[in-house]
């Protein structure tokens, strides 16, 4: 049964501005409920686990909103991350530390903050079974999602054959970085393909083996953490590096499991606005003082006491916010990073 888990609560958000700033990123945002999404990525893993099993890695820049957010949560379970060095390092910091409390040799699950699953019971039962299989297979198990449609936005998972003990769980055949239009077609049309959630699920001992024989520079760099005196100047010592670079796809042999439920990365302001209620005109209006006139297929947020008026425009984001004001056609909401690099 799996008994520990992992949040990864790094990430900045950028295609998020001006609602996600360095210091308040995506992940401690409230954008679908009246919780943030890591209050609700750690609601969603109390299912699983206790609260003692649970640590969060979070950037120190944003650390004291992180402990505000979860006061249920132990302090000495919030693992301060020096400063950004990639989700390889998030993911060495929090093995270090429970070989240090030698904590029992049992599942990891590692995912991140800033995704949104409603349906809690099938996450809950997908990732108990794949604590089961990386605890019989000994493997590390990585959680895919069954494409709905030909995204370029996600890296993906393609799956090579069935492990004959166990329905629906499948051989990994490697992974691929996001694909351009025409290949996100042929992934879709194959089957053979899943979107790569970055769910990772494996005992502490195989993550051990799989660093030592199949990633040696991220061994490396988790004997140094270990050893080290000076865990800030350790860390910031290592290059930045994504896990799936680092680890996963230089696994030999892993297995491959289709999560059953459903799952949303909110990556920018087109995907919120897909999950967002809306009117009958498809808006969706959040904030007061907010005027809309022959407007449609957008989305509308005032977060300041300046009245924001929307006139004649169709398939737009306006925000408007104390750090700044944004208006995108929703095609272009995966520029929006890029253009507020100057103000962020």
């Amino acid at each position: 049964m799996l008994v520990i888990v992992v949040i990864i609560a790094g990430g900045s958000g950028t295609r998020l501005w001006p609602l996600s700033t360095p210091d308040y990123p995506k992940h401690l945002l409230r954008l679908t409920n009246d919780s943030s999404l890591l209050q609700n990525t750690l609601m969603r893993v109390e299912n699983l686990t206790s609260l003692d099993n649970i640590f969060v890695v979070s950037e120190t820049s944003h650390i004291n909103h992180v402990k505000e957010q979860l006061p249920k949560l132990s302090n000495n379970n919030i693992l301060v991350e020096p400063g950004r060095r990639g989700t390889a390092s998030c993911v060495l910091l929090a093995l270090a530390e429970i070989k240090k409390r030698k904590l029992p040799d049992e599942s990891i699950l590692f995912l991140w903050a800033d995704h949104l699953i409603r349906d809690t019971d099938g996450f809950t039962a997908t990732v108990l079974r794949a604590g089961q299989i990386a605890e019989a297979k000994k493997q590390l198990v990585f959680i895919g999602v069954e494409p709905t449609y030909a995204a370029t936005g996600f890296n993906y998972i393609e799956r090579n054959g069935k492990v004959e003990e166990w329905q629906n769980v499948y051989r990994l055949a490697r992974f691929t970085k996001k694909p351009d239009r025409e290949t996100a077609d042929k992934y879709l049309r194959s089957g053979t393909y899943l979107w790569n959630s970055g769910y990772l699920v494996g005992c502490f001992s195989t993550f051990e083996d799989t660093m030592l024989h199949d990633a040696k520079p991220l061994w490396d760099n988790y004997l140094e953490l270990l050893n080290t005196k000076n865990v800030k100047k350790t860390y910031l010592s290592f290059e930045s590096e994504t896990i799936d670079a680092a680890l996963s796809e230089k696994v030999d042999q892993a297995i491959v499991l289709p999560g059953h439920f459903d799952w949303v990365d909110v990556g920018s302001f087109r995907d919120l606005h897909g999950i967002s209620v809306q009117d009958n005109n498809g808006n969706h209006i959040k904030g007061d003082r907010i005027a809309l006139e022959h407007t449609a297929n957008s989305y509308v947020r005032n977060e300041t006491d300046k009245p924001v008026a929307v006139i004649g425009l169709d398939n737009v984001v306006v925000v408007n916010t104390p750090n700044g004001t944004l208006v995108v056609n929703k095609n272009y909401a995966q520029r929006v990073g890029d253009v507020s690099k100057p103000f962020r």
